[in-house]
């Protein structure tokens, strides 16, 4: 494992350069970057356990293990934050009201192994195949249906606290065009606040359960229920958030990678097997599923420190965090309207962050294979269109998800057999200026 190097003087970062994987600053400059990244996972990832009905200190626990293991499997060479997929929420929460806890936490394993899988396959054969499996049009349908699929839950959040709920959103979306730079990165946390404190002002918070937890102690665990009938069924609900993982690691690798050196990319199948395994293990012992997370490559742009000793001072200080009881009591105090406020919000944005894959890839709409495979997935996870034999049952995403994958890749080989250009034909030209001067 690399031992880092001073870069520099260990106190600034010069114009055009950046702070490299395998390099750091000074200890007191690395452990404040390191507490910069907790603070900035902090707002997406304590939201999952809340929205979960998971323990929040358990969640962060195994986020700051897995975001070590992470480094530790990546042999150091990978810079990342290990927090909750948003992407788990669906599933979660579908399982844990038709089976129970321990069999969403079992999903939560299989998706873990699962990934871990296909890291070990990226590692030896390389990810050309998952763009194949997964080009644009696809990827983006998922990542949008899953964010989609959850509106009904905002909406059974926001009616609760109408008022509280209305004024998080407002906070949530003014902060975001208010601030530049980090402080609008983290304007759902933000949004949060500022919810709560009006609901401690209309008199809708209960900081009972606050008062009585101690301040120092272990976080509960739970242990992933395999044996249920209901488990079985509930898995099939989590197979596509593999597909997410995926999309999310690649992504998180390439990023890093642009900002630093191409060499990052060799990496990739180690950050899968790394995600796997951290999400693995939070599921047998009831922690959210993890991700690297987007809010620390802000991070990282924004300082150009790309120190992997920093991420080790992340990582230890969430699970530092994780051994207060009050501090999980004090999040699960967040009321109803506050979070039905910050997820109109929150899962909105997953669904636009599917169609900005669309927008960035120039994805042709024109091409009825491409409408197809977008409409039809949209359409089945809104309205959450699900299939029953018995026990077993597929929810909206699993067929939404899989009707995306049956459409593009049949109707792409139907229509290039038939010659009827239905297909996908790749990327649309890039529009030019209209007018004026070429420039």
């Amino acid at each position: 494992m690399k031992i880092w190097s001073l870069h520099g003087d260990g106190k600034s970062v010069a114009p055009g350069e950046v702070v490299a994987p395998s390099e750091r600053l000074n200890w007191p400059a690395t452990i404040a970057i390191g507490v910069q990244h907790v603070v900035a996972m902090f707002g997406a990832t304590f939201l999952v356990p809340v929205l979960t009905g998971f323990p929040v200190p358990t969640t962060l626990l195994f986020s700051g293990v897995g975001t070590l293991l992470f480094l530790i499997i990546t042999r150091n060479k990978l810079p990342s934050y290990l927090g909750s997929s948003f992407a788990f929420i669906a599933p979660v929460t579908a399982a844990t009201a038709s089976a129970g806890m321990g069999s969403a936490l079992a999903g939560i394993v299989a998706v873990g192994i699962l990934l871990a899988i296909v890291g070990v396959i990226a590692n030896v054969t390389g990810t050309g195949w998952i763009d194949k499996l997964m080009p644009p049009v696809v990827a983006g349908a998922i990542v949008a249906l899953i964010g989609f699929n959850l509106a009904p839950v905002a909406w059974s959040n926001f009616e609760q606290g109408p008022l509280v709920a209305a004024i998080t959103l407002t906070a949530v979306v003014l902060f975001s065009v208010l601030f530049r730079g980090f402080l609008g990165r983290i304007s759902i946390f933000l949004g949060v606040v500022v919810g709560y404190i009006a609901a401690a002002l209309l008199g809708e918070l209960d900081l009972s359960a606050v008062e009585k937890a101690d301040w120092i102690g272990l976080p509960t665990f739970h242990l992933a229920d395999f044996a249920s009938a209901g488990t079985w069924s509930a898995i099939a609900m989590f197979l596509p958030v593999v597909l997410v993982l995926i999309a999310e690691n690649v992504g998180h690798v390439r990023a890093v990678a642009a900002m630093t050196d191409k060499s990052v990319n060799a990496s990739t199948g180690k950050a899968l097997i790394a995600d796997g395994v951290a999400t693995t293990l939070a599921g047998f012992f009831g922690g959210s599923g993890t991700t690297t997370y987007g809010e620390n490559i802000g991070v990282m742009a924004a300082t150009r420190v790309y120190s992997t000793a920093a991420y080790w001072v992340a990582g230890a200080t969430a699970i530092l965090l994780s051994l207060s009881p009050k501090i999980g009591a004090l999040f699960n105090s967040i009321p109803a309207g506050v979070l039905g406020g910050v997820t109109t919000a929150l899962y909105g944005l997953i669904g636009i962050i599917g169609i900005k894959i669309w927008v960035d890839n120039r994805v042709d709409f024109s091409r009825p294979v491409n409408q197809y495979t977008g409409a039809v997935a949209l359409v089945m996870a809104i309205a959450g269109f699900s299939m029953s034999w018995g026990d077993f049952t597929l929810g909206a995403i699993v067929l939404a998800t899989a009707a995306a994958l049956v459409i593009y890749h049949l109707g792409n080989l139907i229509a290039r057999v038939r010659k009827t250009g239905a297909d996908d034909g790749g990327p649309i030209p890039a529009v030019g200026q209209l007018g004026g001067d070429p420039q």
